[in-house]
């Protein structure tokens, strides 16, 4: 028999996919949707101390190969979204919270206020790279990676997951000190920075002139990231970038991921994308004779491990 469920730090899930955050997650009846879609979890959007804007408009470049966007992680804030989740906790799938600051104190207090909301895991989001003293600036030294981790990890009792940067010379040192720092598992990995101009305007084209590149144009970066990753550290690999097909995913997974979450896929086909990629990925299991998810899990490499 073929089992596609997956366990991550004590988290059960039905399939080895997510909604990676930022997309359709806005409400708690979105998030309902994308799990009656076939998501084996959901992760919210990323959410702050205090309600953000987020960036002007134009905010987001489709490419032939993916989008750039710089949202500008706009959010109401943690207390005013702690009503979303609620919601998204009847969805019956695991629920982890998204959270960014500017200081170490800031998401430590934030991720122990999104534990209060009854999530299963919570994400820090040390990776976004068009937020001016959020994500990846904060997110782009092991030394500010461990000690962040380390007192996330100490405001809370739930799994907690570091989101990394690829806009780092080493994300394997990244992982490193996130591990150091109590992290239960890393998630790899967010935007690549990007941008986009338009000739007839002889100017960029998204306000903020920066923004994060993602879709298929990532996946080898990404996939490339979580191999390095499996060989620094123990702890699990969520993989992310680019993901849109099962053969997407199970490259994903044998490079060491323990499960994958699909974020551009989303806007672009919908979240029935969800169920495609569960089915293809079993019909690859099925085919090539892997009775459990596990059993794919980091096989691209020399020990197979």
């Amino acid at each position: 028999m073929t089992d596609l469920s997956v366990e991550v730090c004590g988290l059960k899930l039905r399939n080895p996919t997510m909604l990676a955050s930022g997309v359709l997650d806005e409400t708690g009846k979105s998030m309902v949707e994308v799990a009656k879609s076939g998501a084996g979890a959901i992760v919210t959007k990323s959410v702050g101390s205090t309600p953000r804007e987020g960036h002007g408009t134009p905010s987001v470049v489709e490419l032939e190969n993916g989008l750039l966007n710089a949202m500008g992680l706009p959010n109401p804030g943690i207390d005013l979204y702690s009503e979303e989740i609620e919601i998204a906790l009847t969805a019956g799938v695991p629920v982890i919270g998204s959270v960014f600051g500017g200081t170490e104190d800031e998401i430590a207090s934030l991720a122990a206020k999104m534990e209060g909301t009854g999530v299963h895991a919570v994400e820090l989001n040390l990776s976004c790279p068009h937020a001016r003293g959020y994500g990846a600036e904060i997110g782009s030294t092991p030394e500010l990676v461990e000690s962040i981790c380390r007192k996330a990890k100490s405001r809370t009792s739930i799994p907690i997951f570091a989101k990394l940067t690829p806009n780092t010379p080493s994300i394997g040192d990244l992982a490193l000190a996130a591990e150091r720092g109590g992290a239960d598992a890393v998630v790899a990995i967010n935007t690549l920075k990007g941008m986009a101009i338009s000739p007839e305007a002889r100017m960029p084209i998204l306000a903020n002139k920066v923004g994060g590149l993602s879709g298929p144009a990532i996946k080898p970066v990404g996939v490339r990231c979580v191999f390095e990753i499996h060989e620094a550290v123990d702890i699990p690999v969520i993989g992310v970038g680019g993901i849109a097909s099962g053969r997407d995913a199970v490259e994903y997974i044998m490079a060491g991921a323990s499960a994958v979450q699909i974020g551009t896929a989303v806007w672009m086909h919908g979240p029935g994308i969800f169920s495609k990629v569960s089915g293809e990925v079993l019909k690859f299991m099925k085919e090539n004779s892997y009775s459990k998810v596990k059993d794919m899990v980091g096989v691209a490499h020399a020990d197979g491990r």
